[in-house]
């Protein structure tokens, strides 16, 4: 038996996800198709022989608990250990809204203290990478470490997104720093730690700390306990704006791409649907695709990510874009650099993502200002409406949310919002 269990934190709204969050968790976010972020923690689990894993969950759990279910797709449908979904409940000292990741475990502290495990594994459920566990666990256990946190090296431009820290030569983690604005530091945090589970219960127990990142880590470094750093070299993407998700499933689209969703040394386990293959119609033109089962093709299609049972109709134009499951884009439509969501319809002569102004959106400036057009779950984009840059439709949006206007400048927001 592995000497450790996992606890994935899913309980996020993300509101840098724009209309992606409105009507689910993080976790449950679509991807690369067919994929949920929830998958790749999930898989990597039970990939490094980890079969008990518990799922913390807040936000908006539905999707993501009909997604999970009682974990028969990762095999972790048994009768001990396997997958448990831990809601937030009243009642007790810990009964409570969760406050952050370090606070979602202290509220099921009698839950880790009731597992045999020596060891927790703590896991976001935002990121995208393939990683066996194990070679962090050994080092863990041969450095006798407190805690033992992934670190990546990423590009010195990108260094305020994440914790970052200064390592020695033995791999002691000598300091950590949240989002800094300045430093010549590149080893970020993952939001991957492995705990002896009698320090994470001490450590938790004894202080209001909220936050892994921000609070706890530093905290354990004041108080010299004993903490080193994984370096974890393969792909690794924090998806948690609109920006890095689209960026993300582009990636996947390049010939070799960084992360290969098909290794069968390493497979990515998702809930399935019985689909079709996808079906290219004879007056079809597609290019540099990444095509679902289940996903229609008769117009152009270049450079997107097809979920399944996405239609794209002849005379429509997709290019640049990422399209979530059941999306339809009728006749004469063009969609273009879009995050369309389920269940959409763009009807005929439609175009979203259109024009040359890039003015930031009006309501988040600084997460939507790259020119992506966002269009949420179940929404109707009427026929010969065009729709400009950096622009949000909120999801269940209808006509009547256009009123008489055939036109939507760029930065504008459409609907109501679901938060």
């Amino acid at each position: 038996m592995t000497r450790a269990f996992a606890m994935i934190m899913a309980g996020g709204s993300s509101e840098s996800l724009s209309v992606l969050t409105e009507v689910r968790a993080e976790p449950a976010v679509p991807i690369g198709g067919k994929f949920r972020l929830i998958d790749f923690p999930l898989s990597n689990c039970v990939n490094s022989d980890i079969y008990n894993v518990a799922v913390l969950t807040q936000y908006r759990p539905r999707s993501l608990n009909d997604h999970i279910g009682i974990g028969k797709p990762w095999d972790l449908d048994r009768a001990s250990g396997g997958v448990r979904l831990l809601q937030p409940y009243r009642g007790g000292p810990y009964g409570d809204w969760q406050q952050g990741n370090a606070d979602a475990v202290r509220r099921n502290l009698e839950f880790v203290n009731q597992q045999n495990e020596e060891h927790v594994l703590i896991l976001a459920s935002n990121h995208i990478y393939l990683m066996d566990y194990r070679p962090m666990l050994r080092q863990h256990i041969q450095t006798n470490a407190d805690l033992t946190v992934a670190v990546h090296r990423v590009n010195l431009y990108d260094t305020h997104r994440y914790g970052i820290v200064s390592v020695a030569a033995d791999d002691r983690i000598i300091d950590f720093q949240e989002k800094p604005q300045r430093t010549r530091e590149t080893l970020a945090s993952m939001g991957i730690y492995i705990f002896r589970k009698e320090v994470l219960i001490d450590v938790l127990m004894n202080n209001e700390h909220v936050d892994f990142g921000r609070q706890v880590l530093p905290a354990m470094l004041e108080k010299h306990h004993a903490i080193s750093a994984y370096t974890f070299p393969g792909y690794w993407a924090n998806v948690g704006t609109v920006q890095a998700y689209w960026e993300a499933n582009m990636s996947l689209l390049a010939e070799n791409p960084a992360l290969d969703l098909s290794d069968p040394e390493w497979v990515v386990h998702t809930r399935s649907e019985e689909r079709a293959p996808a079906k290219i119609g004879p007056n079809a033109q597609i290019g540099g695709n990444l095509l679902s089962n289940g996903a229609r093709v008769d117009g152009l299609v270049e450079r997107s990510v097809l979920s399944p049972g996405v239609y794209v109709a002849e005379g429509a134009i997709v290019r640049d874009s990422v399209l979530l499951n059941n999306t339809v884009i009728e006749a004469g439509a063009v969609v273009d650099r879009c995050i369309i969501d389920k269940q959409v319809v763009i009807e005929k002569g439609a175009k979203v993502g259109y024009g040359d102004d890039n003015s930031p959106n009006k309501l988040m400036p600084e997460q939507i200002n790259t020119g992506l057009t966002l269009v949420g779950k179940g929404s109707v984009i009427p026929e010969d409406v065009v729709i400009g840059r950096n622009v949000v439709v909120h999801p269940f949006s209808e006509a009547t949310a256009f009123g008489k206007r055939k036109r939507v400048a760029s930065g504008a927001d459409v609907g109501k919002s679901m938060r």
